[in-house]
């Protein structure tokens, strides 16, 4: 029985351990395909302030919220919980897991990563997207429904960051 659970792990490594060009290149087709959902899951930006306009990324105050401590960082599964609902998660990679929330006000994304490099990769990527993200110690939650973010940051902690987005603005 414990040599079938280990037969997976051999199949993707090959020869002094390393892993095989197939596996590296089904995690890069996960991680792309988390970066497809984004325009989906992510509003048009309206109009923003110069502030935001400068820079790529802009962000609210971090507040503490009573149930952080359990947050950060979390699974997935630990903050959708703690926002209400049970996620159906979409990827479970090596360098992200996301799980998507359905409510009846909302749908919403979290998105969990191993390591803050992997998180911060994964924003650099949603900026040329735009949209506004709370971001915690290596999970993201997004929603289309942007006001509600404020709503789960009392939550969760975090903060708003607002992307600027590439191409023309809307103003």
């Amino acid at each position: 029985m414990l040599q079938q659970s280990q037969q997976p792990q051999q199949r993707s490594r090959g020869r002094g351990g390393r892993v095989t060009r197939t596996a590296r290149l089904a995690r890069g087709a996960v991680l792309a395909g988390s970066l497809a959902l984004l325009p989906l899951v992510t509003a048009c930006s309206g109009d923003e302030g110069d502030a935001a306009k400068k820079s790529k990324v802009s962000s609210t105050t971090v507040t503490d919220a009573p149930a952080a401590g359990a947050v950060a960082p979390a699974k997935v599964e630990v903050i959708a919980n703690l926002t209400g609902c049970k996620p159906e998660i979409r990827i479970d990679a090596d360098e992200l897991r996301q799980g998507l929330c359905h409510t009846k006000e909302i749908d919403y994304l979290i998105t969990t990563f191993p390591e803050e490099k992997y998180k911060q990769t994964w924003l650099d990527s949603a900026a040329g997207y735009g949209g506004k993200y709370l971001v915690g110690s290596r999970w993201i939650v997004s929603a289309k429904k942007t006001e509600m973010l404020e709503q789960f940051r009392t939550k969760l902690g975090g903060t708003i960051q607002q992307l600027r987005g590439i191409g023309p603005s809307a103003s």
